[in-house]
């Protein structure tokens, strides 16, 4: 008797690609979102400090984040909505959405660098309180938000180059609800046998012709 040797089966070809989607999936998931909610928070904090010289001394200032520049916070909601959008859409829509997200994650991340050492926004707060227009904040200093803004920004980078790379490989938001408008294949009709009534009956049920051959 000849040996028989077991051919093992092979791996699906499907399990790999599999794989990395839903991976890829959860990763940008994850980056997407706390990219976004630091990037907000992180606009709502103190990013310098300085003083104003008025009459009789010094008056101390601060500005945050959306004192120095609104573009990180707001490219933080388009980000936020694109990555929703994502699993909205298919094919080339999904690249372009994809796309958007990589963009504003990338425009965060210059915009909050350029903010960080930004005094524009102090200057405009210490023309108002010495009542001169030439005048400048002096002591100034800056602390390390913009570059929180910034690491916020590049997550939702990553997410947005996670969808370019993978998001052909994830699921779409609205398969689970939408209807099937795909023209079904026609059953053949079941074998009737004409010595059974019974037969007869239900082919006529399904709006079959009996008599057909």
């Amino acid at each position: 008797m000849d040996d028989v040797t077991a051919v093992p089966t092979p791996r699906s070809e499907t399990a790999g690609p599999a794989r990395s989607g839903r991976r890829s999936l959860a990763v940008a998931l994850l980056s997407g979102a706390l990219g976004a909610a630091v990037a907000l928070l992180a606009t709502r904090q103190e990013w310098s400090q300085g003083t104003a010289s008025v009459a009789g001394g010094t008056f101390p200032l601060t500005a945050n984040g959306s004192d120095v520049t609104g573009v990180p916070a707001a490219l933080a909601v388009v980000g936020l909505a694109a990555l929703v959008a994502v699993f909205a859409v298919r094919g080339a829509g999904r690249l372009v959405v994809a796309a958007l997200l990589a963009l504003s994650g990338a425009g965060t991340v210059v915009a909050a660098v350029l903010g960080a050492t930004d005094s524009s926004a102090l200057d405009e707060k210490a023309a108002e309180v010495s009542g001169d227009t030439s005048a400048a904040v002096g002591a100034l200093s800056h602390t390390p938000w913009p570059y929180v803004a910034a690491a916020g920004g590049a997550l939702l980078l990553l997410a947005g180059l996670l969808a370019l790379r993978y998001g052909r490989l994830w699921p779409a938001m609205s398969g689970r609800y939408e209807r099937n408008g795909a023209v079904r294949p026609r059953r053949r009709p079941a074998r009737v046998d004409p010595d059974r009534p019974e037969d007869l009956w239900k082919a006529l049920d399904r709006g079959e012709d009996p008599t057909g051959a």
